[in-house]
């Protein structure tokens, strides 16, 4: 596994647990929002330092019974060749697993979900069909996301969809999210926070319109909230 971070406890990544992140290197995406270039772009991944896995899993047994979830973030955890013998492997110590995905890698997904190695999954969308490429920064197989969406509605884990939203979606855009998504569980939209980001002209989506974007679309879901 190739492992950029490891924040040691959080009480907010995995809703209602105390966890453990780990952050995966390296991505497909391009997201100009994205908060971690340095787990994203090939020039800084080189000036990032890894943490060994033996490491990273060794902490992990010192804290059974003190932290109770596990999450893997990135980066795109799915992309790594041995992400399910390195999930599987915490699974035995008796964690919880959650996973933040941007759902490009629907058979990985599929292959967690059959092997019951999963209990949260937190889903990406980033943007409208029609301007997925755009948002991402790569030509991509819309199937892929299509199909991972499908993996979590038909689950029966507990799994989100959320989107980052900023000066560079509009709210024809959102609620075309939100139509595409509907009937799913739970849906988040989080405000854009200017930091270190790929590209440093961004701006958040005023605070106001969010919170009536988001009241015209909590009747898709059962849970439509802003964060």
């Amino acid at each position: 596994m190739k492992i950029g971070g490891l924040q040691k406890f959080s009480l907010i990544d995995y809703p209602q647990k105390m966890s453990a992140i780990i952050f995966t290197s390296t991505c497909p995406f391009r997201c100009f929002f994205c908060y971690n270039p340095e787990l994203v772009l090939p020039e800084k991944i080189k000036k990032h330092p890894l943490l060994p896995e033996e490491k990273v899993l060794d902490f992990l047994k010192k804290r059974k019974g003190l932290l109770e979830g596990v999450v893997l973030t990135g980066g795109e955890p799915l992309m790594q060749k041995d992400v399910i013998e390195f999930i599987r492997k915490i699974k035995k110590m008796g964690y919880l697993i959650k996973v933040d995905t941007n759902g490009f890698y629907p058979e990985v997904l599929k292959k967690l979900l059959d092997g019951d190695l999963l209990d949260y999954v937190a889903m990406d969308i980033k943007a409208p069909k029609k301007k997925y490429g755009k948002i991402t920064g790569i030509k991509i197989d819309l199937e892929k996301i299509e199909k991972s969406i499908r993996l979590l509605k038909n689950s029966q884990i507990d799994y989100e969809f959320r989107t980052t939203v900023g000066d560079f979606l509009t709210k024809k855009d959102i609620i075309e999210i939100a139509e595409w998504i509907k009937g799913s569980s739970k849906y988040y939209l989080q405000n854009f926070k200017p930091g270190e980001t790929i590209r440093g002209d961004l701006k958040p989506y005023p605070e106001e319109e969010l919170i009536g974007i988001v009241k015209e679309i909590s009747p898709y879901f059962k849970i439509c909230q802003k964060r």
